[in-house]
């Protein structure tokens, strides 16, 4: 008998606390997310520890471009589900995003979590491909005192050529292109054309044609092919 009347008392409670999520999420896949985030910043009061809840809650500030908050609520998950790769991954993205709207002093700070939330995506899934992307741009941007290099840059771009060819010549091409060096930019993004034959690729070369080597003809003459199919 006690624990029917317990139960009686616990169900409104629990109905109330699930609409807040049903409601979040209809809100949320409208894209009504202010109104989405009151529901699910409720639910996470009853239910602090909610996976769904807070990778909702980190999508909804990313996509407010709040990312030191984005960054606590993916700090959370990682916490809660340690071997997780994604969530090391969009730690590392939300703090290399904060790092470009503090000073640099603080941004600096920030590069060996950012270094070590990639590196462990990788670890975890050694397949990820996106990790190896955001440790190409970090080695790139930093300065060389903070270990910023070419040759890590590269070290990363090998590894994505063995897991995707296309992935490999873009981002030998990014090096490339980042350095100046645009004849070889170009031959790279356009062996990653041939393979892919996406708008990715399409876009990569198509713009290092525009802006780049100012030769405004091959990039229309790559815009009607591409168009053309």
């Amino acid at each position: 008998m006690r624990q029917l009347i317990i139960f009686f008392f616990l169900t409104p409670f629990l109905l109330w606390s699930q609409s807040n999520f049903e409601k979040g999420e209809k809100l949320f896949h409208a894209k009504k997310y202010k109104e989405a985030e009151t529901f699910f910043e409720e639910n996470l009061k009853h239910y602090p520890n909610d996976i769904k809840t807070l990778e909702h809650l980190a999508d909804i500030s990313a996509e407010e471009k709040k990312w030191e908050k984005t960054a606590a609520y993916y700090k959370k998950l990682k916490q809660l589900k340690p071997n997780e790769a994604d969530y090391f991954y969009k730690y590392g993205g939300c703090l290399g995003m904060r790092a470009l709207e503090v000073n640099k002093i603080k941004a600096f700070g920030m590069v060996d979590d950012m270094k070590f939330s990639f590196e462990k995506a990788i670890d975890l899934n050694p397949k990820h491909l996106p990790a190896r992307w955001a440790l190409i741009e970090l080695y790139l941007q930093l300065p060389g005192i903070l270990g910023g290099s070419e040759s890590k840059a590269l070290k990363y771009s090998n590894e994505l050529a063995k897991l995707s060819p296309v992935d490999g010549y873009l981002s030998k091409g990014r090096i490339d292109e980042y350095f100046k060096r645009y004849d070889s930019a170009e031959k790279n993004y356009i062996k990653a054309n041939e393979i892919g034959k996406s708008k990715v690729t399409f876009q990569k070369l198509y713009n290092l044609y525009l802006n780049k080597l100012k030769e405004p003809k091959k990039a229309q003459e790559l815009k009607r092919k591409f168009d053309s199919k």
